[in-house]
């Protein structure tokens, strides 16, 4: 667990050079990675969630794409298309922004949702079928989705498919008044990202993860996870409850922040924490809880403080 707290240090570190007083929400996303899971970034405009996919994507020397999504966008745009060549008299497949390794979907939900579902595959399989012929995608595979959830014209929400195909929810916000002080000196001369250097590759992306799923998650802390998310289908304010992806998201993402804290067991203090990031989004208010102006984070808080928090010995038993 040493190597796997001290590989998540020092990526943590490299993006705070970037993106600064940002420790949690990196910390989240680096937990993603872990994970192989993909992320969905929701803020304002201007508090580097470009900047912070374009880091990671430098930080670990992988490839970067760019999806900036708009209204007339079509799905073979996001997969590729084939093209026929008259000169080999054959179909080559051109491919689309998708098959990378860190790809970036900028402003998601402006996209319509035919466009969107170009994504599903992509992000369940790590796979894209076009014209009937599949493509494997590079591993790792990672997909930062962004968007504004203030600005509403022009966009169309996203459907609980695409939701839920997210492991987590993450929100920069404002950087604190000291911090963006740091921030103008760090920009006057260039971007700190131009000389932004790699501190780990793919491959310890993959040994990482792989590393990870070895993590202890005693049976009182595995029933913990299921409470939760049961809890969230059988709640009176809850249309549409977490999905048993969110079960194990939320398992995993567990894994992950025991791992990055140099612990080979988990806390039910891990699962608390990640709760919210890891469900909320796959959450479907009730229309009278809506009234009410009851979001979701509040729904999954008030889940947290409800259910009890188990007793029993997290810790590995003697030979795990």
């Amino acid at each position: 667990m040493a190597t796997i707290q001290e590989f998540g240090e020092r990526l943590i570190e490299n993006l705070e050079k970037v993106v600064v007083g940002k420790r949690q929400s990196i910390e989240l996303i680096v937990i993603g990675l872990l994970c192989q899971g993909h992320m969905l970034i929701e803020d304002v405009p201007g508090v580097g969630k470009t900047i912070l996919a374009r880091s990671l994507a430098k930080s670990l020397g992988c490839t970067f794409n760019r999806i900036q999504f708009t209204p007339d966008m079509l799905p073979s745009d996001v997969t590729g298309v084939s093209i026929f060549n008259q000169e080999t008299r054959q179909f080559e497949f051109r491919p689309g922004p998708i098959i990378g390794q860190i790809v970036l979907a900028d402003e998601i939900n402006r996209a319509t949702p035919k466009t969107q579902a170009a994504l599903l595959e992509a992000m369940e399989e790590r796979q894209v079928t076009v014209d009937g012929v599949t493509h494997v995608l590079p591993q790792p595979f990672m997909v930062l989705a962004t968007q504004n959830p203030i600005e509403y014209e022009g966009t169309f929400p996203l459907p609980e498919a695409q939701l839920d195909r997210f492991l987590m929810r993450v929100r920069l916000g404002y950087p604190a008044p000291s911090d963006e002080i740091r921030i103008l000196e760090a920009q006057q001369v260039q971007h700190p990202i131009e000389t932004l250097g790699s501190v780990a590759s793919g491959e310890d992306v993959l040994a990482a993860g792989e590393a990870v799923k070895k993590t202890y998650v005693s049976d009182a802390v595995k029933r913990y996870i299921i409470e939760l998310t049961g809890q969230t289908r059988q709640s009176g304010d809850v249309y549409l409850g977490a999905s048993p992806r969110g079960s194990l998201g939320l398992f995993r993402a567990g894994q992950a922040r025991a791992a990055l804290a140099g612990r080979d067991y988990v806390l039910p203090d891990d699962v608390k924490d990640l709760a919210g990031p890891v469900l909320a989004h796959r959450i479907i208010v009730g229309p009278a809880a809506r009234l009410r102006e009851l979001s979701a984070e509040k729904i999954v808080q008030e889940t947290v403080y409800s259910i009890p928090v188990p007793g029993s010995d997290f810790k590995a038993p003697a030979g795990v």
